[in-house]
């Protein structure tokens, strides 16, 4: 995720999209409307699509990550449309509470929510170890897949890894009674890898090249690291599986060894 020269906030990069798709906007209005008396510019709405597309044009070009272009073009739009309805101020805070509980500091993380399937968690168990031994999912989400896995194969021991609160709570509610899972509510960054046989990640293209100098620094000689679509840059993967399922999920796995 860190490379020798931090990388920009994306929560910084947007603010910047929002303020400058807004300058434009305003500056595009202005101009225009010094030599026209179009009605169009008296429609909010219409400004408002404008600036959200100016706006998701600049994080483009300021490499912000794909999944807040959406955001940059229905957050004005969006604004404006709410505006007009009669919604209690406190529905507003409740939306906020609930999407922090859910995603907490993805602006931080640069990790989205993202579930494993049934169709990946089936390939996945194919490639665990025949043997009792240990796999840790970083970032489990809500615990399907260790669940799935868990049930499977009783024999080994699986930790789920979860900073987010909301999907902590489920993950412990939803492995429950599961004597071979455990799951913790903390930052992944500071759990060993050691000692596992295999390290499960759904992350996102950010976090890949940290993510690898830590399992070259902490991974056991053999253990395998098996990455959800997202593969680790400059590094090929060892194999390759195609998972058949609606999305076409790839899983990338590596047998990570110390540098030198």
């Amino acid at each position: 995720m860190r490379n020798s020269s931090p990388e920009p906030s994306p929560l910084r990069t947007a603010v910047l999209a929002q303020l400058g798709g807004a300058a434009a906007t305003f500056l595009f209005v202005a101009g225009l409307s010094r030599i026209s008396s179009a009605d169009f510019l008296r429609i909010p709405l219409l400004i408002a699509l404008l600036q959200g597309g100016l706006a998701a044009m600049i994080a483009l070009k300021l490499h912000s990550p794909r999944w807040w272009l959406p955001i940059h073009l229905g957050f004005m739009p969006l604004g404006v449309i709410v505006h007009g309805l009669d919604i209690a101020p406190g529905w507003f805070l409740a939306a906020f509470v609930l999407l922090l509980l859910v995603f907490w500091r993805t602006d931080q993380s640069r990790v989205p929510l993202y579930l494993t399937n049934a169709a990946t968690a089936a390939a996945l168990l194919k490639r665990l170890p025949d043997t009792p031994c240990r796999i840790l999912d970083l970032g489990c989400g809500d615990g399907g897949l260790l669940r799935r896995l868990a049930l499977a194969r009783p024999d080994c021991l699986f930790t789920g890894i979860e900073h987010a609160p909301l999907p902590w709570l489920v993950a412990r509610l939803r492995c429950a009674g599961l004597p071979n899972v455990t799951i913790l509510r903390r930052d992944f960054w500071s759990v060993s890898l050691g000692g596992h046989a295999v390290v499960y990640a759904f992350l996102s293209p950010a976090p890949m090249p940290r993510l690898w100098a830590k399992a070259q620094r902490e991974m056991s000689p053999g253990a395998l690291l098996i990455s959800n679509s997202f593969a680790v840059p400059g590094q090929p993967a060892e194999a390759t599986i195609e998972v058949a399922d609606r999305r076409n999920t790839r899983l990338f796995l590596y047998h990570p060894v110390p540098d030198g």
